[in-house]
């Protein structure tokens, strides 16, 4: 091959990349955003004290943060 071949220099990553692994970046970005996990995120952060502070155990983080919306 030789540097003008088009087919040997990609022109972006995503040029690459199937449609299925798109919509699972998709996917994932979606759940990314879901405030319920930020929520949890946040209460993983804080200390065993500060969880005991507001009455949930460090193994309740997920129940707690996506209480309502997931039978757990």
């Amino acid at each position: 091959m030789t540097a003008t071949d088009i087919h040997s220099v990609p022109q972006n990553d995503t040029e690459h990349r199937g449609i299925l692994a798109r919509i699972f970046d998709g996917l994932v970005a979606l759940a990314e955003a879901n405030p319920r996990l930020k929520k949890a995120e946040k209460l993983l952060a804080m200390s065993d004290a500060e969880l005991e502070a507001r009455g949930i155990r460090r193994d309740e983080i997920v129940q707690h943060g996506f209480r309502g919306q997931m039978y757990i």
